[in-house]
């Protein structure tokens, strides 16, 4: 399965930064979803460390992580963007949710969710507790306990986001942020010529995005995306690592096509593998969540 959110808030951006050098879905599929919180919120799927038993030693050395190939010109492959949802009703659920995040108003939250099969979809398939309600569901998936309000602003992320799309396995839901289409034997080609993985590469927000020569906001401009997949690269190994109460980057390295390497917001690419929030109309017509797709695994 995948997952990990969007182009939404300035803080699911943020989460977006780091999603996007994450691994997420698998590179044969035609329809993915985009960014996202990255993390949360969603945003983004982390692959939890293996922690040693009782009997397991802790390793003398860490092993060292690959170097990634280096920048390389390479063939784009071209996307169509996720498309908005064409139904005013969900603008105004959207904006429903919006404020009830804004609120952290759990009892109002738990209204919107459907009164019976709210599913959650990790890597090995529904990982929902029938036995409990919708809410407590959702509230874990999102972490809407969290003492600094992460979960609520990642709920607050998928609300801003008015795209949508229906995943191959669940035909009943419409689930956001949503996926662009593409050719997926064109990007495992792409993947395969350049050395990368298929976590390694993203996708515009929209088209024509500024590529800068640094991160600062104010650098030259050296290039524009167009609509295809972006190449997404670790920041220079040379600089020392961020410490961890460190605010997340403002800025994306990525590849362009020609090769060059630059910066771009890092709300402007989005993350395969992005984690969704899914959405159905009930028998009355008023839209309801139905489930979340990704998360923790």
């Amino acid at each position: 399965m995948r997952r990990s959110l969007v182009s939404l808030s300035l803080a699911a951006a943020a989460v977006i930064a780091a999603a996007a050098l994450l691994p997420g879905a698998g590179s044969a599929q035609t329809q993915l979803p985009r960014p996202g919180q990255l993390p949360p919120p969603g945003g983004q799927t982390q692959q939890k460390q293996q922690q040693p038993g009782p009997k397991q030693q802790q390793p003398q050395q860490t092993q060292q992580q690959p170097q990634p190939a280096p920048p390389a010109p390479y063939q784009p492959v071209a996307i169509s963007a996720p498309a908005p949802i064409s139904d005013p009703g969900f603008e105004t659920f959207r904006k429903q949710i919006a404020d009830i995040a804004q609120r952290k108003d759990r009892n109002a939250l738990a209204r919107l969710i459907v009164a019976q099969g709210f599913f959650w979809d990790g890597e090995k398939g529904d990982k929902a507790d029938k036995r409990r309600p919708g809410i407590d569901n959702l509230a874990k998936a999102l972490n809407l306990p969290a003492k600094d309000g992460s979960g609520w602003e990642t709920l607050s992320g998928y609300a801003s986001d008015p795209t949508g799309s229906t995943p191959q396995h669940r035909q009943n839901v419409t689930c956001a942020p949503g996926d662009p289409v593409f050719d997926g034997k064109a990007l495992e080609a792409l993947v395969k010529s350049t050395r990368t993985e298929d976590f390694d590469w993203g996708f515009p927000t929209q088209p024509n995005i500024e590529v800068r020569g640094g991160p600062q906001a104010n650098a030259p401009v050296i290039d524009k995306l167009g609509m295809h997949f972006v190449r997404v690269m670790p920041e220079n190994p040379q600089s020392a690592p961020p410490a961890t109460n460190q605010a997340p980057p403002s800025a994306l390295r990525i590849v362009t096509p020609s090769g060059k390497v630059g910066y771009v917001g890092a709300d402007a690419i989005s993350p395969l593998g992005a984690d969704q929030l899914c959405y159905l109309k009930d028998a009355s017509g008023a839209w309801k969540i139905a489930g979340f797709i990704g998360g923790e695994q």
